[in-house]
């Protein structure tokens, strides 16, 4: 290992902060290098005697090191300014521009914090892009920031195929995997790939991620992808420095975990030294793209400065420590490979490295003139677009008859041509539409294919279109959202099956951090349009229990930019999934379709047989509004029911009840929407109404109720009589006890009669 030693500390410096040390130890030392080398090498020629690197390449790589410390250097001085807002830098990283010189640009790349380094390589892939200037405007938050538009501090580039990352404990690594295999997906599928075909994914991350459950999960998923011989070109680059914040990653721990591991092949680079590590950068790259098979690049870096501006390492960590971190840094090397290779001599390294400091501080300041965003509106823009009119075209194109025709086999058997239907068979027909009008579409999940799903809403999609579109995946909830991230990023259509509500949970960050956050943090440049299936609810007879019959949906009511639609009944189903289609395909939103599985197979609504809850089936040019409820008992207003999902045919049980009881006329609204809720729409049937009741079918605390109940007292209906219908807070037991917990006919009726008493 190369552990230069700089000049000892004076006993005046050691109160200095840890950036102004580095900075010093890095200027005496090259002051202290001497004349090196006579001649300066070819560009073509090794930097250094048995170097894969060239001169040429290795002077670029240094410049983009200096570009990568220097803006590190200046966020930390600018910061106490209040003209830069973010100081997490990429010192001890700079090692990570080999990744990006040994990649293409067209490489689509999910990077972790400490990538300055790529990025500023990354940068020269494409002519008259500036990496200082665009750097400085996203450290400055300014509004002309190109990556995020000003809303996060983030490594972003759309023309460096850069997506742009805010997590930082591994939630990219599966979207990343995902990406990986949706480029092969897409070419197995004929499908025209905004990247080259020979794309590779990149991920980077940090040791102390890598033991987080979202890295591991997707580290297991790529292993048992290319155990199957399935390609999935991702290089996952574990930058190793030793340390998370404070914790300290056991010496050894990443390569004794990964060096052996089944089916993920391992790499090693030293990420301090240019000249010894490129080649084996390069090989690892060369490997995933001729392989297209998961490959594992441990490189060797350090961390230097501290965690953030606001770590002060000097209060936790031993000062010789310290000083023994501050001399492994890679810019030292790299200074000294200069100057003995003649690439440079000692004072063209410091005349370059004050150079890049102007260009660094020049370009903050410039930064900090420029406009930031200043109203709510400029800042939501691109966090939920909705085109209402063009939603609307194209959820009702029909152009697509031929096709659909064929499917079915005749005009007699096309849906709307067949007796009204429960609500599991409208929406596998709705499905299969789905797959005949957009050929990119993909559903996977466990057990969709050949079983065709727990309760055959699936059935018969494997056998019509064939399992590169219709495919099971591992029991991983994580992994298949992440898939779905991968996919709508090479421009398919996903739409991936959670098989129960309650499985949501342990991988909802996929949806929040990840999948809804990138349109916001892209500035709209990037999108992952999907459309997920969820069976959840309560209300399940013969099998049930909390983990089959969660009727909670808080978890996702409150996920910025994400829509929800759940239907009660199958015609309703088969026009939902036709907007929830078109709003991916035309806004890029990111939509959950949430299915009550009690409803699926149900056809009567008062008496056994009377069939009162089959409908027929729309036609293929009718579809939904976003907001759209559906009223029954229009112009009815002694009591207004508001609710959805499995609420609807109890209400018109219990209105049946109610009118018998207190002779009401009553009006059941079927929300259909429920996440963002139509505050207007809801305002809108109040109007009028003399009593009210919310049924929601969910918890007490935190419920769509709560949503309704809110939207009323705004819009000033806070006088009239109102009630509460919903589900205790509790888990949802086994078996007959389920009822005890979860909302009834009964309950309604009572309601009514508690507001009949005044």
């Amino acid at each position: 290992m190369f552990a230069p030693v700089p000049t000892p500390i004076p006993a005046r410096m050691k109160g200095l902060n840890r950036a102004e040390i580095c900075d010093k130890n890095f200027i005496e030392f090259v002051k202290g290098l001497g004349q090196g080398a006579t001649g300066t090498p070819q560009d073509g020629a090794p930097v250094l005697p048995g170097s894969a690197l060239d001169a040429r390449g290795f002077r670029e790589l240094f410049e983009s090191q200096l570009i990568s410390r220097h803006l590190d250097l200046m966020a930390r001085v600018l910061r106490v300014q209040n003209k830069v807002f973010y100081t997490i830098g990429s010192s001890g990283h700079e090692g990570n521009a080999m990744v990006a010189r040994a990649a293409r640009h067209t490489d689509p790349a999910f990077l972790h914090y400490r990538s300055g380094g790529f990025m500023a390589e990354r940068f020269r892939k494409l002519p008259g892009m500036d990496p200082i200037m665009d750097s400085a405007l996203s450290f400055a938050a300014s509004a002309e920031d190109p990556a995020s538009g000003g809303r996060h501090k983030v490594w972003g580039s759309k023309p460096l195929w850069v997506l742009p990352q805010t997590s930082t404990i591994a939630s990219h690594l599966p979207k990343a995997l995902g990406t990986a295999m949706a480029i092969e997906a897409g070419k197995r599928l004929g499908l025209e790939l905004p990247v080259p075909e020979d794309s590779i994914a990149i991920c980077s991350f940090g040791d102390a991620s890598a033991n987080h459950a979202t890295a591991q999960t997707a580290f297991n998923a790529a292993s048992w992808t290319a155990y199957q011989k399935l390609p999935a070109p991702v290089l996952y680059v574990c930058e190793d420095n030793g340390i998370g914040i404070s914790v300290k990653t056991p010496t050894g721990w990443i390569g004794e975990s990964f060096r052996n591991r089944p089916d993920l092949d391992y790499f090693f680079a030293d990420g301090l030294d240019l000249a010894a590590g490129y080649a084996d950068v390069q090989r690892a790259v060369e490997h995933c793209r001729r392989t297209r098979r998961p490959t594992f690049l441990h490189l060797r870096t350090t961390r230097i400065m501290g965690h953030a501006g606001t770590d002060f390492e000097i209060e936790w960590r031993a000062l010789e420590e310290l000083c023994a971190v501050e001399a492994s840094d890679p810019l030292l090397r790299s200074a000294q490979i200069a100057v003995e290779s003649g690439v440079l001599s000692a004072e063209d390294v410091l005349a370059l490295y004050e150079s890049t400091r102007a260009r660094c501080f020049e370009a903050a300041e410039a930064a900090d003139k420029r406009p930031r965003l200043t109203t709510l509106e400029d800042v939501v823009a691109p966090l939920a677009p909705y085109t209402p009119e063009a939603v609307r075209a194209e959820a009702g194109r029909a152009d697509y008859g031929e096709r659909r025709l064929q499917l079915f086999g005749s005009e007699a058997a096309l849906p709307e041509n067949l007796p009204p239907r429960h609500l599991a068979i409208q929406i596998n027909q709705g499905l299969h539409e789905l797959f005949c009008k957009y050929p990119e579409t993909l559903l996977f999940g466990e057990d969709v294919a050949q079983k065709g799903g727990v309760y055959t809403v699936t059935k018969g999609l494997h056998k019509a279109f064939g399992p590169r579109r219709v495919f099971n995946t591992l029991l991983d909830e994580t992994m298949i959202l992440g898939m779905a991230q991968g996919f709508a990023n090479m421009g398919m259509l996903p739409v991936p099956e959670i098989q129960y509500l309650a499985y949501l949970h342990n991988a909802i960050d996929q949806v929040r951090g990840e999948a809804c956050s990138l349109q916001f943090f892209s500035n709209d440049q990037y999108r992952n349009p999907m459309l997920i299936r969820i069976a959840g609810l309560g209300y399940q007879k013969g099998f049930g229990g909390h983990f089959h019959n969660d009727n909670s949906i808080a978890a996702i009511r409150d996920i910025p930019g994400l829509v929800v639609g759940c239907p009660s009944r199958g015609d309703d189903a088969a026009m939902m999934l036709r907007t929830l289609a078109a709003l991916a395909k035309v806004d890029g939103r990111v939509c959950v379709f949430l299915e009550p599985i009690a409803l699926y197979m149900t056809k009567d609504l008062h008496e056994a047989g009377d069939g009162q809850w089959l409908f027929p089936y729309p036609a293929p040019d009718q579809a939904l509004e976003l907001g759209q409820g559906r009223v029954y008992g229009e112009g009815n207003d002694d009591l207004v029911i508001f609710t959805y999902g499995n609420g609807v045919p109890m209400s018109l049980r219990a209105a049946r009840a109610i009118e018998a009881e207190q002779g009401w006329k009553v009006r059941i609204v079927d929300l259909r929407w429920l996440v963002p809720l139509n505050d207007a729409y809801i305002a809108e049937q109040a109007r009028g109404a003399k009593r009210i009741i919310v049924l929601d079918e969910g918890r007490h605390s935190a419920g769509v109720g709560e949503g309704v109940i809110t939207a009323l007292a705004e819009a000033g209906f806070g006088a009239v009589p109102l009630r509460r219908v919903t589900g205790c807070d509790t888990y949802t037991p086994l078996a007959g006890a389920a009822l005890l917990v979860l909302p009834g006919d009964n309950d309604v009726v009572s309601a009514a009669a508690e507001l009949a008493r005044g």
